[in-house]
């Protein structure tokens, strides 16, 4: 009898103890601690985007005017400028960080492509203007002057010796490498012998219909491997950062996920607003290549407190910090810019663009809060070493962009990897820092030759903001739909929603 007793307490012990052990698992678990959020169904998502946003002085409503009233209009008429409508890139780089041959066969994924001659003012030196003679090609035998016509010359009594072998010339190219590396972010597939021109204006950025693994493996591997992390995430299926941890790390590393976190909401923002709702529409009007607009369920689902475990609301804070960060690039180079030729080869058509470029820096002068980068990276030897990691960490992540199997999205990937780096080597290169500045309007006086934007780069930086200002604007549509319509959201699987 004591021994029947004896295995009913065990038991029961037992029973408590798995209670107990699910209730832990439970309360770790991101399924149960992260997903008591109710579904937006009015503005719910936009509640918390409005007031401080963190990390500077400025406001998502100041924000929010200044580009929709100011910005916008102006950015998306420069854009479509022949100088920054076609971008030069290697779409055929294979990815260096794993085997993926998962390429997207869909039609919305393929690009169409342009010859180099084609493009406007190719033929008369299109591509040349920010060609820097490296020294390995400098002291050539082929780069030296002739001298023995001169009648004055004796080459006995003048004789030097400008050449240098082929070891030394790959011995400088490496050290052109490694001070380019030094302020590079990103790669830059400019000089590549596979990059090709393509019109963007042919190729617009929109949901191609990629997704699955191969697309979330993009992301997972640039969040989990590529940013800075407070403490090991316990949330397997979730790769970001919560907000409530980024008070455990330093404005750099802080500033860094952010504003990879407001580059992929960007992204995401786009696929959402230019969404394929069907492949055919009904009546001769139908578009041939389908039917593209918003589509509110996808948007609620990527970023509805309820899917994305109470997050999704200040991902899209993040994507006005990433805003302004790239607005301040674009005012501490203002004076550089404010001097490109922007050539073409069509006169008129360049000097428009160089006065619209004259024009939005100006408005982008009178922003009243600009990013304040100044206060980053002070400290001698340990913030010199952080801010190494900080680059490196970027550049890893501009490579897993060719790791992306729609040509399509990799483009644009790309050129808005490149844009947001193109912002962080003016920022943060050292090239562009002066204490002669007025921190008031953000110019800065120009130095010397050292800055130097690649053609390239200039087209990523512009088209890259004009990508944010565009989601910015995005933003108010859909908060005009949510508040028009009563709307019942239906979701999928919390864990297939996170791409």
């Amino acid at each position: 009898m004591r021994t029947d007793a004896t295995e009913m307490a065990y038991k029961k012990y037992c029973v408590v103890f798995i209670i107990f052990a699910l209730a832990i698992v439970q309360a770790v678990g991101y399924d149960t601690e992260l997903y008591e959020w109710k579904p937006c169904n009015s503005n719910v998502c936009f509640e918390a985007l409005h007031g401080a946003l963190g990390d500077c002085s400025c406001s998502v409503d100041t924000i929010d005017y200044f580009n929709n009233v100011k910005i916008f209009p102006r950015i998306q008429s420069l854009v479509s400028k022949d100088y920054f409508r076609f971008y030069k890139v290697n779409l055929k780089k294979e990815c260096p960080f794993w085997a993926d041959d998962s390429r997207c066969a869909m039609k919305y994924c393929h690009i169409k492509k342009c010859s180099k001659e084609s493009v406007p003012g190719y033929a008369n030196g299109y591509d040349n203007d920010h060609i820097d003679e490296t020294p390995a090609t400098k002291y050539t035998k082929e780069a030296q002057s002739e001298c023995g016509s001169d009648a004055d010359h004796d080459p006995d009594l003048s004789y030097l010796n400008m050449t240098i072998s082929a070891a030394s010339q790959y011995e400088i190219a490496k050290w052109k490498a490694y001070d380019d590396a030094l302020e590079n972010f990103c790669e830059n597939d400019d000089r590549n012998v596979d990059a090709e021109y393509v019109d963007l204006s042919l190729n617009p950025e929109r949901y191609t219909g990629y997704k699955g693994s191969s697309a979330h493996r993009i992301w997972r591997s640039i969040y989990q491997e590529n940013c800075f992390r407070p403490k090991l995430n316990p949330y397997e299926s979730f790769p970001y950062v919560l907000s409530s941890d980024l008070s455990n790390m330093c404005l750099e590393k802080r500033v860094f996920y952010r504003a990879v976190s407001g580059l992929h909401t960007s992204i995401n923002i786009h696929l959402c607003s230019k969404y394929l709702l069907s492949e055919k529409t009904v009546g001769f009007a139908a578009p041939p290549e389908g039917e593209w607009g918003p589509n509110l369920e996808e948007f609620q689902r990527r970023f509805d407190p309820s899917q994305t475990f109470g997050e999704g609301p200040n991902w899209l804070k993040n994507l006005y910090f990433v805003y302004l960060l790239e607005m301040r690039a674009l005012a501490k180079a203002g004076p550089y810019l404010e001097r490109e030729e922007y050539f073409t080869g069509n006169p008129i058509e360049d000097e428009e663009t160089r006065h619209a470029i004259r024009n939005m820096l100006g408005v982008i002068y009178t922003f009243p809060d600009h990013f304040n980068e100044s206060s980053m990276f002070n400290g001698g030897s340990q913030a010199a070493t952080l801010k190494n990691e900080f680059r490196e960490h970027f550049w890893n992540i501009s490579r897993i962009m060719d790791c992306v199997g729609c040509d399509k999205c990799k483009l644009w990937g790309k050129l808005q990897t490149q844009g947001l780096g193109t912002a962080l080597k003016i920022l943060f290169s050292g090239r562009w820092d002066s204490s002669d500045g007025d921190p008031e309007q953000g110019k800065l006086p120009l130095r010397h030759k050292s800055q130097r934007l690649q053609r390239t780069e200039i087209v990523a930086l512009f088209n890259a903001f004009a990508r944010l200002s565009n989601s910015i604007r995005e933003l108010e549509n859909f908060r005009i739909m949510l508040r028009s319509q009563e709307y019942v959201p239906v979701f999928v699987d919390c864990a297939e929603s996170i791409t």
